[in-house]
């Protein structure tokens, strides 16, 4: 047996605020969006890199409040890139955790977290 990729699916509760943080902020871009008509919820896709999520406004996917961890290589950078922007919800820090990885954990506008893992092996 092989697993496959995994494509998290975390809640969106504000579609304006969702937009802004994941792709004015955090880089990600927009690969598709559906509603099953006009004025319903919106459940999209946005990317990354290799990094993949589902974003759904729809109550019965799931719940806010998920944690999610990201690898990520050139840590430093993206962290330098965020700050860069003047966020005003969101001004993360990198931390050199005691289990020897480096860190940086964002919450969303619906209270997921994403944790950004250095994969530079510079802790």
């Amino acid at each position: 047996m092989t697993l496959g990729h995994v494509t998290p699916v975390l809640r969106s509760c504000n579609e304006a605020q969702t937009r802004e943080f994941y792709v004015d902020f955090l880089g990600f871009k927009i690969d598709w969006e559906h509603r099953f008509e006009p004025g319903l919820p919106l459940y999209m896709q946005v990317s990354k890199g290799d990094c993949t999520l589902h974003l759904t406004e729809h109550f019965g996917d799931c719940n806010p409040g998920g944690a999610i961890r990201i690898a990520t290589d050139g840590l430093d950078e993206f962290h330098a890139e965020l700050i860069a922007k003047q966020f005003k919800f969101a001004r993360p820090g990198v931390d050199d955790k005691p289990w020897g990885s480096r860190e940086m954990s964002i919450s969303d506008p619906s209270g997921n977290r994403l944790t950004f893992v250095s994969t530079d092996g510079d802790a």
